[in-house]
């Protein structure tokens, strides 16, 4: 298993850890919310339910606004102990809360003698329905939490990562009237080392001069596919790097390949793609045309994947930023265990909501800041419905 190569705990950590437990495991089933029954010893039990997070304001990429985003809540329970997982499900994603809900009611864990067999549960998974992708990683995300918490240790340091190494993480401004943008801005500055603009509309220059009149620190750009010529896309890319812009990400539509490769090797700033890209498969293909992947755990199947996507484009030489969608601190707290690897991080998506129900990671001066509890490090601080 690729978590753990190298890593000399293994042996003794899951023997331990295992020590007593039966082999036996129980089918996945929808369990509505409420009081749960006691999990058979030695069996794995999955739950879910839905849940919809109320953004703190409107939310206006390139080329649609939302105030709200539904997610399903997992939970995998074993011997007492409960992982939990989350499906982030903004629309552009193609998956909504009932399709994450018939796919979850096809999982089948009884299959499985342990939740340590990780890959094994893992690749099944991937394999009962094409894409599906958040689905996956709601049963990914609440596995990892799961077997983090039955050896005692976060996935940081199961990985071998230290977290005094995690980045800053940008905080998102979406698009706006220019008052709206620097009464945000006003609010975020002070809080946070790098923004993040959402551009692609014919605004863009308005929505970064807005931000200059209240600060100078670095920006972070993502253009959402919203350029649709690649000579105006450049020069907006110069533009922007006058202005203090040290990334962008995106800046023409995915079905563009191209046009998008062209900019980036004439770009004088780093080029990530996020709607270009989506899994592992997608990595190689991709050297060249840009300058790094953005990872994000509802599309890539969750924290597996990502461990190998990042494995496999530092190889390729390739830079590395880790995002997310509007989520709760479980799924943020997930992908924030991968962050001290990273070079860029973009994982705000908690702090965007006002109904989050769990802690976990916090932005600390603006830096990701991650703690040593067992699994994500998640505490369950509410049961709001």
């Amino acid at each position: 298993m690729m978590y753990y190569s190298r890593r000399n705990f293994l042996g003794t950590a899951i023997l331990a850890s295992l020590a007593g437990h039966a082999v036996a495991s129980s089918a996945g089933s929808y369990v509505p919310a409420g009081p749960k029954s006691g999990a058979e010893k030695g069996k794995l039990r999955l739950s879910f339910r839905p849940y919809d997070l109320q953004l703190r304001h409107v939310f206006t990429i390139s080329n649609f606004s939302r105030t709200t985003t539904p997610v399903v809540l997992t939970e995998i329970e074993y011997d007492g102990v409960t992982g939990y997982g989350e499906a982030s499900l903004p629309p552009y994603l193609g998956e909504s809360q009932a399709s994450v809900m018939e796919f979850l009611k096809k999982v089948d864990l009884s299959r499985f003698a342990s939740p340590f067999l990780l890959d094994d549960i893992l690749t099944y998974v991937d394999k009962i329905a094409e894409n599906n992708t958040a689905a996956k990683a709601a049963v990914d995300i609440a596995l990892h939490d799961l077997v983090g918490k039955l050896l005692g240790q976060p996935w940081h340091k199961i990985w071998g990562l230290d977290k005094t190494k995690a980045p800053s993480t940008t905080f998102t401004i979406g698009i706006d009237t220019r008052e709206v943008v620097i009464e945000k801005t006003k609010e975020a500055a002070p809080l946070y080392n790098i923004l993040k603009v959402k551009l692609g509309r014919d605004t863009d220059r308005d929505m970064i001069e807005a931000i200059r009149t209240v600060t100078d620190k670095p920006i972070a750009v993502d253009a959402n596919q919203g350029w649709t010529d690649r000579n105006y896309a450049l020069d907006m890319i110069h533009w922007l790097k006058e202005h203090g812009v040290v990334m962008v990400e995106q800046p023409m539509s995915k079905h563009r390949p191209d046009d998008n490769a062209w900019i980036t090797q004439h770009s004088p700033l780093p080029v990530f793609a996020d709607e270009s890209f989506q899994r592992l498969t997608d990595v190689l293909k991709l050297k060249g045309a840009y300058t790094g992947v953005n990872i994000k755990l509802m599309k890539c199947t969750g924290m597996r994947e990502a461990w190998k996507i990042l494995t496999v484009a530092r190889a390729a030489n390739m830079q590395v930023m880790v995002g997310c969608m509007t989520e709760t601190s479980c799924a943020i707290s997930a992908a924030a265990q991968l962050s001290p690897a990273v070079d860029w991080a973009d994982l705000d998506g908690n702090l965007l909501i006002s109904n989050d129900i769990f802690a976990g990671t916090t932005v600390v001066n603006g830096k990701l800041t991650l703690n040593d509890a067992p699994g994500l490090g998640l505490t369950k601080i509410t049961a709001q419905k």
